[in-house]
């Protein structure tokens, strides 16, 4: 008889497998899904908000390099506009 509580015994370790029951211990991915998408969203908003603030940045750094150009070309002779009317009476 030895040997049949044996057997049993190894058969138990392969049938002590968890039931639904048990199942409800480990979290579900229905119940992480919407954990999971805060965080992404929380991510991407913050990407956002960077990006925002980047292009804002590079925004006002093109209006001063854009003053900037148009003050060099006003004041070099190369770029005046020369009156051809004027030059031929």
């Amino acid at each position: 008889m030895d040997g049949s509580s044996i057997e049993q015994e190894e058969d138990s370790t392969f049938t002590n497998v968890p039931l639904a029951d048990d199942i409800d211990q480990y979290p579900r991915p229905k119940s992480l899904l919407p954990k999971m998408m805060n965080a992404d969203m929380d991510d991407l908003s913050a990407r956002v908000d960077a990006v925002k603030e980047e292009n804002l940045k590079l925004k006002s750094e093109n209006q001063v390099l854009g003053q900037y150009i148009e003050n060099l070309m006003s004041a070099s002779s190369v770029f005046q506009t020369t009156d051809t009317k004027s030059k031929r009476k």
